[in-house]
């Protein structure tokens, strides 16, 4: 018998980092929540960070995942900025390991291709399949519909993913 695979996507971002959570059963989807944790721009970036670990840890706790997955960081023209989306992406990556969760990452042309099935597409193709793959799925805003994906990209290639990081561990 199947068991039910609760997974967390999270689009880390020092503004919003957008969670989303699916179950998979078997080659099936459900939807079952989502969301976007925020910091207050007006704050020290080391309170900005405590805002977003927390609220993440909070989603954490109540959803209690099996697995996450993380979308990877692009770098852009801009390094003050990269560097501290990455310190997003640091906690964001830290609140599931401290769970006690492995945590896979996805590139963003990873994500996409998972979900409309090309490595560039526009936000609203994502949108769209979204609701096509989990019909009752509820999503607002741009972030929280990316962790979505990011959830769906990791159901697609778990299987692949958890034996390589079982290789990595043991």
């Amino acid at each position: 018998m199947q068991s039910t695979i609760r997974i967390i996507g999270i689009d880390p971002g020092l503004r919003r980092t957008g969670w989303g959570i699916i179950e998979r059963l078997g080659n099936s989807l459900r939807f079952v929540a989502s969301g976007t944790v925020t910091s207050d721009g007006e704050m020290d970036l080391a309170s900005r960070l405590c805002q977003l670990h927390d609220g993440l840890a909070e989603v954490m706790h109540s959803y209690q995942p099996h697995e996450a997955a993380v979308e990877q960081t692009f770098v852009n023209k801009d390094a003050t900025a990269t560097l501290k989306l990455g310190q997003a992406r640091g906690i964001a990556m830290l609140v599931p390991a401290r769970a006690g969760l492995r945590v896979a990452e996805y590139a963003p042309n990873a994500v996409k291709k998972a979900v409309i099935g090309v490595g560039h597409g526009e936000k609203q193709q994502i949108h769209m399949m979204l609701k096509v793959l989990m019909p009752k799925a509820e999503f607002k805003g741009n972030d929280a519909a990316d962790a979505l994906a990011i959830a769906i990209c990791h159901a697609h290639n778990r299987q692949a993913v958890t034996s390589r990081l079982a290789a990595l561990a043991g």
